[in-house]
């Protein structure tokens, strides 16, 4: 059992907005002393560049920058930590892979993809399609957002060894259905296709071995796990990243050219690290991986389960509330009040000092399997008590046309 009482006091937000109840841990979390200590001692004891300067200082944060580089690849359970690169976020992560492969795709190639993905795993791949003449084809899925694995092999079936990307998410941001990814991989490369993974979702909340699962191309960001916003990682497969063409040229990703435009590039990943990085990003993130690491994964993920269970069990006896994905195991809660609009009802919400996001969530074409574009979405984190939940509960019980009007006048 988590002291959340102790928690909650590694988190000054919590002490700067004490009766605040913060449900959008989705969109980002907040950032527990150490993190903030940790970029804060960066940029007062040792702001100076990595990797191309000749004094002691820079060589400190040189060994600094890449033992995060360390912590990250062992929190994963990646094979070395070359496998690692620092990018800005999930997204930017996303948009190297689906660019990287761009000169390995082919006209007709299909990508696979299913119509819960955020539009970050999504709007890329439209583009490269666009760009090679690919198909992009949709995986059906359950009204819950679950994967059924006959319903991949059937796409497999379908469009052969035309298959190049299956690129979904572990955990889905609306729905918060976790999908079977080990299972899912196995399928994925008897058909010669790869395997990329949007773990936005769940990597912060889900303990995540890349090896275990057979991932080949995995994207998170850092600012969803208690992390800095500006940091994010993309592992891949060795041999596989080492084949990616690099998105961004410039300083320290390359080893030599000349006047003749021959390019000689860093070994992986640096190549793909043009640029001065996000030092102190990355030293936040794994001052946050650390902070993780000593609650431990799995007592993270079994407590968001229990919250989770306790949130639908008190929501489902509000006649009001309509729940999108009771029957999911992660931290997230997709509702509608009935008759109210969704952003009207997280205006609502907020005047009770309740924190949840409204809208569509960047994920567009969901409406195509849940029949609405627009819902509210309560996401938990290790952090949130069962009160907060109570205090949600009962302003949910209050959500009405007349309740939501009142607040604009």
């Amino acid at each position: 059992m988590l002291d959340v009482d102790k928690i909650k006091n590694d988190f000054p937000m919590f002490k700067n907005h004490p009766e605040l109840v913060y449900l959008d841990n989705g969109a980002t979390t907040f950032k527990p002393s150490c993190v903030i200590e940790m970029i804060k001692k960066y940029y007062e004891s040792s702001s100076v560049n990595v990797e191309r300067g000749d004094y002691l200082l820079s060589h400190e944060v040189s060994s600094a920058y890449e033992k995060a580089r360390n912590t990250v690849a062992k929190f994963i359970n990646a094979r070395k930590d070359e496998e690692i690169v620092f990018t800005s976020g999930a997204t930017d992560s996303l948009n190297m892979v689906a660019y990287g492969l761009i000169d390995k795709l082919n006209k007709d190639d299909v990508i696979l993809l299913t119509y819960a993905e955020h539009a970050s795993n999504i709007l890329c791949w439209f583009d490269v399609a666009k760009r090679k003449g690919c198909k992009i084809d949709y995986i059906d899925l359950e009204p819950n957002g679950r994967m059924r694995l006959d319903t991949l092999i059937d796409k497999l079936n379908f469009y052969g060894n035309k298959t190049k990307v299956v690129s979904i998410a572990h955990i889905s941001n609306v729905l918060g259905y976790k999908q079977d990814i080990k299972e899912i991989a196995k399928i994925v490369h008897q058909y010669g296709a790869l395997l990329v993974v949007d773990g936005a979702q769940s990597v912060p909340h889900i303990k995540t071995d890349v090896q275990m699962l057979d991932i080949d191309f995995l994207a998170f960001s850092g600012h969803k796990m208690c992390g800095p916003t500006g940091i994010g990682i993309l592992y891949g497969k060795y041999d596989l990243l080492d084949q990616l063409h690099p998105m961004r040229y410039g300083g320290g990703a390359n080893s030599r050219f000349d006047i003749n435009g021959n390019i000689i590039l860093q070994i992986t990943p640096h190549k793909f690290e043009a640029g001065t990085p996000n030092i102190a990003g990355a030293l936040g993130l794994a001052a946050a991986i650390d902070y993780l690491n000593d609650i431990g994964m799995d007592n993270i993920e079994a407590y968001e389960q229990e919250l989770k269970a306790y949130m639908i069990e008190k929501l489902s006896k509000l006649e009001n509330i309509h729940i999108y994905n009771a029957d999911t195991t992660s931290g997230i809660v997709a509702f509608n009040a009935i008759d109210v609009f969704a952003q009207d009802a997280g205006s609502y919400l907020s005047t009770k000092n309740i924190c949840v996001r409204s809208g569509n969530h960047c994920a567009k074409i969901l409406h195509n399997l849940i029949k609405t574009d627009q819902t509210c979405r309560a996401s938990l984190y290790f952090y949130n008590t069962k009160a907060d939940i109570d205090k949600f509960v009962a302003e949910c019980a209050n959500l009405n046309i007349e309740n939501c009007i009142n607040i604009f006048f």
